[in-house]
This record gives structure tokens, sequence and C-alpha cells, in this order.
């Protein structure tokens, strides 16, 4: 349904999965597993994988945390790299001609932080016109408990409800399980 022409598309995002990030993150493994999982069905059905990659004063390019985890391998080849520095992945970055040069009008949203990157990602895409499209089992986010955030698998919990209803004219959000997702 995206409001955008000639964009019969989808890609897989995969969002700030970099070890920095997610160190420590709630259900790490698992949500690594997943996304492996949907990176070899995009691959196998020639869907365009992009590769989200935050930078910070936390997250200084080519330092350990700064590098992605080992469990995810991108094929530098075939598979596009976006370089940011804000929470919305479209934000200062070349994802949206990224996007164009595939046709992608939706995009299939994983990766961290559930309350800061992922959430910027997924309102970015709507207000520019995709479907976006949330992996329920395939984001995480750590424990910021002590900063008066809910509980991780709260907040995850209660981002995948309220994603699941989201739409605007012309475009949708939802949220689906990793063994639900259709490219």
């Amino acid at each position: 349904m995206t409001t955008l022409p000639n964009r019969p598309n989808t890609a897989l995002l995969i969002v700030d999965v970099q070890n920095g990030v997610v160190d420590g993150a709630h259900h790490r493994d698992e949500v690594i597993t997943n996304i492996n999982t949907l990176l070899a069905k995009a691959r196998s059905e020639a869907v365009p994988v992009i590769w989200i990659q935050h930078a910070s004063d936390e997250l200084k390019p080519d330092s350990a945390p700064w590098q992605y985890v080992p469990e995810l391998v991108r094929e530098e080849s075939t598979e596009a790299l976006v370089h940011k520095r804000y929470g919305d992945s479209f934000e200062d970055t070349d994802l949206e001609s990224v996007l164009a040069r595939h046709g992608v009008g939706r995009v299939v949203v994983t990766g961290a932080q559930t309350d800061a990157c992922i959430r910027s990602t997924l309102h970015g895409a709507l207000v520019r016109g995709y479907d976006a499209t949330l992996v329920g089992d395939a984001h995480t986010t750590e424990d910021l408990t002590a900063y008066g955030a809910p509980a991780p698998e709260l907040v995850i919990s209660h981002t995948n409800l309220y994603w699941q209803w989201q739409e605007a004219p012309g475009r949708k959000g939802g949220t689906v399980a990793t063994t639900d997702v259709t490219f």
C-alpha cells in the first residue's frame, strides 16, 4: 500500500546490531538468531538487505563497540551499509536513495534499540510514505529501568502492540513474528 510510486519491493533492514548496542540486551542471542533466519530468507528470495550502523561518542567508527556482532555477517558485495548518527535511519543518511534504487516501498525492520532507533526508524519510514513492518521477536533493547524506563520485555511488548495498529493514508505499519514474515 505504499504511497511511493513504482516501489513494489520489500527490503530487510538490520538496525544497529552492534557490539556496544546489544551487549547485555534483552534476549540478545534469540533476537540475533531470528535476524539470521530472516537474513537467510531474504537472501534466498533475492530481497535487498540493508545494514544500518550507528556512530556516536560511545560508538566511535572502527572501534570494537561500533562493529556489528560477529554472529551477523554482511555480504559486502551485494548488501548496502548505511551509516547514521541519529535514531531515525533515514535522517541525514543515504537510506532513501538506497531503497529507491531497489524499488522498495515496504521495509521489514529488525535490530536495536527498541525504544530508540527502532521506533524512530519505523516512524521515519511511515511518514516518508513506506509501509513499515516490525518483526516482533527480532528487535531488542537494554535495561534502562535505572533511568525510569519500563523493563525491557515491557518496552518490547508495548512497541509490538502499538506498531501492530499503525497506519496513515495509503500506508501501514504492522507487527509479525519471524516465522510469519513475507517479503
